[in-house]
């Protein structure tokens, strides 16, 4: 029965390969020129030699916000876009101030010590206060943002001495800036950092995306303990700052709240000294308090 299969196939073979065949192209997106190689040590030793290396940043920044998606049935709101600044010291200290148009008053004040926050609404009298943990989340996506994700958005954070990582390599299609390039097919490593949850069981925390070109990253994806995406950020566009390569281009989205802050990095000072009165909110008499959960 298998001598009579085998001598069928083969008898078939002729019959594919020279009756019914055709051959097509296919557009073939080329890879850069240059694509580096490093061990899942040497990347690493990276992410904790750039976190280490910045221990404030005072940023002038333009930031977009859109909301919406599909539980909006579609539709996506863009709000006006609010010039402001970002202070971040560590370990856990962030300032966010946004200004109204044309005038430059403020609009939004936010301090943050990483377990606690204050946001101050100037023009509605009105401050939130709460911790950097949703426990209640809100309907209005907004209300769902905390400080937090600006300082883990910021920071590529270093892995931890409770953490374990593991490499894969993988490739991501870069569109064309015009009509007259071709995409290119980059090479990327994909650098994921874990932690015992319990017993066998490892939890996910993030994926620091690595493009092989010049070995910075340009994506970061963050989990919930439950294993959901929460918040991914891509970042673009790196300068010098002295001696820092920094992105000006960095995209936050928060899939399951549907918003999207679209931060540019207008000027940017490192390590700079900071004192602890530039992250104190002074909350005026008469405001009405609402607490966040």
């Amino acid at each position: 029965m298998k001598k009579s299969l085998a001598v069928g196939l083969l008898g078939v073979a002729p019959w594919l390969t020279g009756c019914i065949s055709t051959t097509r192209y296919v557009k073939v997106a080329p890879a850069p020129s240059i694509v580096r190689s490093a061990s899942v040590d040497y990347l690493v030793r990276q992410l904790d030699k750039q976190f280490d290396a910045i221990q404030s940043l005072n940023a002038s920044v333009l930031i977009a916000v859109s909301t919406g998606g599909a539980r909006t049935g579609g539709e996506v709101k863009d709000y006006t876009s609010l010039r402001g600044y970002i202070l971040v010291r560590k370990p856990e200290d962030l300032r966010v101030i946004l200004l109204a148009p044309v005038v430059g008053t403020r609009v939004i004040d936010m301090v943050s010590d990483g377990t606690k926050f204050s946001l101050l609404l100037p023009t509605r009298n009105k401050v939130m206060q709460g911790t950097d943990v949703v426990t209640t989340p809100s309907k209005n996506p907004l209300e769902n943002l905390r400080p937090g994700i600006f300082f883990d958005a910021l920071l590529v954070r270093s892995i931890g001495p409770e953490e374990f990582v593991t490499l894969t390599e993988s490739s991501r299609m870069i569109a064309p800036e015009t009509k007259h390039r071709d995409a290119i097919l980059e090479p990327d490593y994909d650098v994921t950092v874990l932690k015992t949850k319990s017993g066998k069981t490892l939890q996910r925390l993030r994926v620091v995306h690595i493009n092989r070109v010049d070995l910075e990253p340009y994506q970061q994806d963050v989990y919930d303990e439950n294993g959901r995406l929460v918040t991914t950020v891509q970042y673009s566009n790196y300068q010098k700052f002295g001696d820092l390569q920094f992105p000006t281009e960095i995209v936050i989205n928060r899939p399951i709240d549907e918003y999207t802050l679209k931060v540019t990095v207008q000027k940017l000072t490192p390590n700079q000294k900071m004192d602890d009165d530039q992250f104190e909110l002074q909350i005026p008499t008469g405001v009405t308090i609402e607490t966040l959960k």
